[in-house]
């Protein structure tokens, strides 16, 4: 089993990646229906529909216009979250993104930080580079 450090990470929008991510985030949840019968001693459940969210942390650049500044509140991206990295065999995960958060902490003695949070729409896919 390999194990990664999260310091090769990256985040793209499309083809362009997002300047000075200090992190970012993936949650996945799906939905169960229940299929129990009448008379049934145990519950039975279907897969139902699946959805997920994201978020992104970055050190605030007013330079990167084809990703911080592309993560506006309402904008439709075309997300890739790449946990160990970009390089061909690594695994990532990818799907049409709203954004629907933008928050920035500034404070004495830090750099300026900026968040995004994204939700899915549609399906998201796990491939390889």
């Amino acid at each position: 089993m390999a194990n990664h450090t999260g310091q090769s990470g990256t985040v793209k929008l499309g083809s362009n990646a997002v300047g000075s991510v200090s992190g970012f985030s993936l949650d996945t949840t799906g939905d169960v229906i229940e299929n129990s019968n009448l008379g049934s001693t145990a519950r039975q459940y279907l897969a139902g529909r699946t959805s997920w969210s994201a978020s992104v942390e970055t050190h605030f650049d007013e330079t990167d216009s084809s990703g911080q500044l592309a993560l506006a509140v309402g904008s439709s991206v075309a997300l890739k979250l790449y946990p160990e990295g970009s390089e061909s065999g690594d695994y990532y995960w990818s799907g049409t993104a709203l954004v629907t958060g933008e928050s920035h902490s500034v404070t004495l003695d830090d750099t300026i930080k900026s968040s995004f949070t994204a939700q899915g729409t549609g399906v998201l896919t796990r491939t390889t580079v």
